[in-house]
């Protein structure tokens, strides 16, 4: 879509004094104030983003998706243990908005809560994920202490170490402070919590700038000395987080104070002559990165996506809304980014953060960082705490994670309806992961998707005469769940039976059983399935042909010996059945090229890059992540009514092989990764196919 000429100048201008202050020798504290300065007093120069382009009707993929229904990868409420002792202390951000009080009925409406903004969110573009909705503590009201005492047991239960709740002071006006105070009353709740002072004036346009103002930040001598009086019960509890033994203190912003390190030096006097002893102060470094030394504080506190911004990719995405002006970032690449960062010569405090969405708070302008997981957010939290913080002693580790309730800018940990528990499993994972790093599960696995109960017997046989001792997972409908377990009896065969809704053919149960496999530690698995091909006359050969190829007893110990020895090797097919997927695009192309956008995959090239005909191989799971990690909606595949082409599992069908060389892995046939020469020719016409054209 094109830009307006005023779009475009402003645009050039903006980019050509961003060059110019990129140029100049500043350290990063100048830089982020400098930044910081010009954004506040200049922000109509900022220009949005170059859009996307509109969306066209997909064959498969056109139908509204429902935002109350589980994705791949939801997850359940699960029992679980934690390490001991834990690796490090994780420090949750929270927000006690979620209760009406007399300033927000007047300012937003009479009975207002972020509720209202989060309901009202609409995706953007495709794939967007809007609105996101609570599941199992529903839309709840912080009046309420025992949706606090829930909230403190789950963030215990899944390795939560503390929360830091964002206090707003105005001047000696406090401001949402119903929920804090009642954190301090109730004798039932002893989780630990510390305080960070939301310092900057609220503003109508939900960013804490300086235009059209709601209430107005005050800064002065008094003003400290009164803060801190106020806040001193909150440091005297006995669950106060302590740093050092010292009580904690979080500053959001003290770069709008006029003397941060006179400020601390009052606060500290304070609290030596009122019985609180030292304070541990520390800023969040979210629009200015200072040594904390420089301004008399003890240490930093990252805050991720802030001060982390990777380039724009929104022009990759397919807008749903024409007039969308918003922007959308990769959140992988800002978290790889962070993952990798080293730590500077003052005391910091790592942070991670587990997506980011604004959309609710500023429809259809909102900053979205796409292609955040629970298995990236898993891995980037692990990385802060065995790399970042190796080497710093057991009680100093602190890791914060922004946030555990943020849901009109999508940061949340708690519990939604599209992915359940899976934040709070992953951030007990990485836990784990930091204590003890787990060993793979590197037992032959096999996936075999029954619909043609007939021939299970068959794939069965051809399993056994491996001679290995498979774990195995056999999928199927409903319908034919009976059918499948008496096979299974008959052969005298052990597996494990997952029944899905008859939707997605082979392709959606293996995604659903691969996401689990993959969390389980499970390296590589064989994916099979009953291919009887009705509507081929040649369909029994086109089986037995890839079962020849995939599971000889001779080829089976090589091929995972060549998975064991080759970290690259992500998939391995049939030899003969890697075709060239613009050759066999059929009615599939719209869609692959959509799914591809949705799921971040970098361009590709439909005369080079092949897809697996017949969808059956071996794959390293680890490789199928940008797939996985996407959690597509089972809502996308549609209802089986014998479709022979053009459905979403035919579109993801043709994208194993781009996720594989996505994720940095490779691809090779069976005959290649044995060693073998191949006897197939890349020119003969494919037989089970036609060619397009």
């Amino acid at each position: 879509m094109s830009r307006r000429p005023r779009d475009r100048l402003r645009a050039a201008l903006f980019n050509a004094l961003r060059a110019a202050f990129r140029l100049l020798p500043l350290g990063d504290a100048t830089r982020d104030r400098w930044r910081e300065w010009f954004v506040a007093r200049f922000p109509a120069l900022v220009p949005y983003r170059r859009r996307g382009r509109l969306v066209e009707e997909a064959l498969g993929l056109g139908h509204p998706v429902r935002a109350d229904q589980p994705a791949i990868g939801h997850v359940p409420r699960r029992d679980g243990t934690l390490p001991s002792p834990l690796p490090a202390t994780l420090v949750a951000f929270y927000l006690p908005q979620f209760h009406p009080i007399p300033e927000n009925d007047a300012w937003w409406g009479r009975g207002f809560t972020e509720w209202r903004n989060v309901t009202r969110a609409l995706p953007q573009f495709d794939g967007h994920h809007q609105p996101r909705l609570p599941a199992d503590l529903g839309f709840y009201d912080l009046r309420d202490v025992g949706v606090m005492r829930e909230q403190a047991r789950l963030a215990r239960e899944y390795g939560i170490g503390a929360f830091c709740f964002y206090f707003y002071w105005f001047g000696g006006r406090t401001l949402l402070e119903t929920p804090l105070r009642q954190w301090l009353r109730d004798p039932e709740i002893d989780f630990p919590f510390c305080l960070c002072w939301a310092n900057e004036s609220w503003s109508r346009r939900w960013d804490g700038r300086e235009q059209d103002v709601l209430i107005a930040q005050q800064h002065g001598d008094g003003d400290d000395l009164a803060f801190i009086a106020y806040v001193a019960d909150y440091l005297r509890a006995p669950n106060a987080l302590r740093v050092d033994g010292k009580p904690m203190l979080l500053v959001y912003r003290p770069g709008l104070m006029p003397d941060p390190a006179a400020t601390a030096r009052r606060w500290r006097e304070w609290c030596r002559e009122h019985g609180i002893g030292e304070i541990h102060l520390a800023y969040v470094q979210s629009f200015e990165r200072p040594d904390p030394a420089d301004i008399g504080f003890d240490s930093a506190v990252e805050f991720p996506p802030n001060l982390s911004p990777p380039r724009s990719i929104c022009e990759r995405q397919l807008l749903l809304n024409p007039d969308h002006r918003g922007d959308v970032l990769d959140w992988r690449a800002m978290a790889e980014d962070a993952r990798r960062r080293p730590m500077p010569g003052y005391r910091l405090f790592p942070g991670v953060n587990p997506g980011w969405d604004n959309e609710p708070r500023r429809p259809g302008r909102g900053h979205v960082y796409l292609h955040a997981s629970p298995r990236g957010y898993r891995d980037w939290l692990h990385d802060s705490i065995a790399r970042r913080l190796e080497g710093v002693p057991a009680g100093e580790r602190l890791v914060f994670i922004n946030a555990w309730n943020e849901w009109a800018e999508g940061a949340v940990l708690e519990p939604d309806a599209r992915l359940g528990h899976a934040w709070l499993e992953a951030t007990r994972q990485a836990l784990w992961r930091a204590a003890r790093p787990p060993e793979p599960d590197r037992r032959p696995c096999a996936v075999v998707h029954a619909w043609y109960v007939e021939v299970l017997p068959e794939l069965l046989e051809r399993l056994r005469a491996s001679g290995l001792d498979w774990r195995l997972v056999v999928t199927t409908a409903p319908e034919r769940a009976d059918a499948v377990r008496d096979a299974l009896d008959r052969a005298g065969t052990t597996a494990e039976v997952l029944v899905f809704e008859n939707r997605g053919r082979d392709i959606l149960p293996f995604l659903h059983v691969a996401d689990r496999l993959l969390d389980e530690g499970v390296e590589v698995v064989l994916k099979l399935h009953t291919k009887q091909s009705d509507h081929r006359w040649d369909g029994e050969r086109w089986r037995a042909e890839l079962l020849d190829r995939l599971l000889a007893p001779a080829r089976v110990p090589a091929l995972l010996e060549a998975f064991a020895t080759d970290p690259a090797l992500g998939l391995v097919a049939p030899e003969g059945h890697l075709q060239p997927l613009g050759y066999f695009w059929g009615a599939n192309e719209a869609n692959v090229r959509r799914l591809a956008t949705r799921l971040g995959l970098p361009p590709f090239d439909p005369e080079a890059d092949r897809f697996v005909a017949g969808s059956m191989f071996w794959v390293r799971l680890e490789a199928l992540r940008p797939l996985l990690d996407a959690h597509l909606d089972p809502q996308l595949f549609e209802s089986e009514r014998g479709q022979v082409d053009g459905t979403c599992a035919h579109a993801v069908e043709r994208l194993f092989g781009l996720c594989v060389d996505a994720a940095g892995f490779r691809v090779a046939t069976a005959a290649g990764a044995c060693g073998e020469p191949d006897p197939t020719d890349p020119a003969a016409p494919y037989p089970y196919a036609r060619r397009d054209g």
